[in-house]
């Protein structure tokens, strides 16, 4: 692999290998620039790509594209700081070798400092953090599983904000894009579809199961995987794209709903609310609420989201909670059956009933989904709740029953109480305003010539 990626000649073996993993006839001879890796776990992938970070900061010379003072970087960019250092850790330690031991210059917990001036950085999946760099190499770890709850596509974002910081060194720039498949969506996804197979002078795609890659796994663990699981297994170890994984709701749709600017909606006279909440324990997840109403014209209105981020006292959300219902004239909320009797029976020292939802978190999703898809509701402007939302996957089991949730290492607390809350208000009708006219009709005396208006002819819920 790494042959070919440098363009180096190739025996039968080689050339094999090279039409299998790529399909493409035969190699280039030349250099490639953008590398995508889709390799089972525990296919050497990441320690691969620890090799070319060390090739490359050690043995390719970047000065000459550098301003006074100014270092290139060799990026390593995870889906968390914790996963980024797996990675450093493997460059650590090939960098203990006596060659190239003389070659660094200094060591903290997030950089390699090496004689050339080359850094070697470890950061996250959000474009904010690579930015204002000169990056020479960038490697991109298990990107299938990138999530972030302040966005929808970290992935891409990331991809875009570092081609831009790579621009100082022209073709002699390299970006590795690595991950084990997961669904047919996302960076990999796209650039794998766009690039295998296919002749390109920049872009290579590779895509080998654990075992090609690494005979050194026990095929008796594989075999036992698949039977544990086939569909799972054959994207963890046999390196292929998850068909039983699909987004759940299209981004443009839930864009589409959002009232551009809308942080929140005061409580309004004459307007039935009802309030959906997601509670937590505080150590992990999010504890979040979600007020929302029904107009007149159907449209389903939320007017509130609220989160409390971990870690917190669940005593004192639920008190900031209670007080927000109450503002919203609420003396009741509907959850989910976390905590067992915990939620209610702190809700109702505050006055609050808590009522356990009929539907579970699937079933509520799968409810939300025509009002979104027909531009029924109106959503605040709230990126954590666009994220969490597009975020959603569904999931197809062999029974053929559908699920919903959020995807490996996501959140969708916010998304949870909202969803609730509009399901709720979509089954609710909208109050009948009572105006100084109605009342007026409403009172005429019974003798009158025209026939009585009774307020029962009108259509309300109770």
């Amino acid at each position: 692999m790494l042959a070919a990626v440098f363009g180096l000649p190739l025996d039968d073996y080689g050339a094999e290998l090279f039409r299998q993993c790529t399909g493409r006839a035969e190699a280039q001879g030349a250099a490639f620039g953008f590398l995508w890796l889709v390799i089972g776990r525990r296919g050497g992938k990441t320690f691969a790509m620890a090799l070319l970070a060390c090739f490359l900061g050690l043995f390719r010379d970047w000065t000459s594209r550098l301003a006074p003072g100014e270092r290139a970087v060799v990026l390593l960019v995870a889906a968390d700081r914790e996963q980024a250092k797996i990675l450093r850790r493997y460059i650590s330690g090939i960098l203990e070798a006596p060659m190239l031991a003389k070659m660094v210059e200094a060591e903290t917990a997030d950089t390699i400092e090496l004689k050339g001036r080359v850094v070697i950085e470890v950061a996250t999946c959000s474009y904010r953090t690579v930015r204002g760099r000169s990056v020479c190499v960038a490697l991109l770890d298990e990107v299938a599983f990138w999530r972030r709850d302040d966005s929808v596509s970290p992935d891409t974002e990331v991809f875009v904000a570092i081609r831009a910081s790579m621009a100082t060194f022209g073709d002699d720039a390299m970006m590795v894009v690595a991950s084990s498949p997961y669904s047919k969506s996302g960076l990999l996804w796209t650039n794998y579809r766009k690039y295998f197979g296919k002749p390109d002078a920049q872009n290579l795609v590779w895509q080998a199961a654990t075992r090609t890659m690494n005979p050194s796994v026990p095929q008796s663990f594989i075999d036992a995987e698949i039977e544990r699981d086939p569909v799972s297994a054959a994207a963890e170890y046999g390196a292929q794209f998850r068909t039983d994984v699909a987004a759940f709701v299209d981004r443009e749709a839930i864009e589409a709903c959002v009232a551009s600017g809308r942080r929140e909606l005061p409580p309004a006279p004459g307007v039935r609310y009802v309030a959906f909440a997601d509670p937590s324990g505080g150590s992990s997840d999010s504890m979040t609420l979600g007020i929302c109403h029904a107009e007149k014209d159907k449209r389903i209105v939320l007017d509130v989201i609220r989160e409390i981020r971990p870690p917190f006292s669940p005593d004192a959300v639920v008190s900031e909670f209670a007080e927000t219902l109450k503002a919203y004239r609420l003396a009741s909320v509907t959850g989910d059956r976390y905590g067992g009797e915990w939620p209610r029976e702190r809700f109702r020292v505050h006055g609050i009933r808590y009522d356990l939802s009929e539907k579970v978190r699937s079933e509520i999703y799968l409810a939300m989904l025509p009002l979104i898809n027909s531009g029924r509701v109106e959503l605040l402007d709230n990126s954590r709740l666009v994220a969490q939302l597009a975020g959603l996957e569904r999931r197809t089991a062999r029974s053929g029953r559908d699920s919903v949730d959020h995807g490996p290492g996501g959140h969708d607390d916010v998304a949870n109480s909202v969803a609730g809350g509009l399901v709720l208000a979509s089954q609710t009708r909208a109050p009948m305003i009572i105006t100084p006219e109605l009342l007026a009709l409403s009172a005429r005396p019974s003798n009158s010539r025209s026939a009585p208006l009774h307020l029962g002819t009108f259509r309300s819920r109770p």
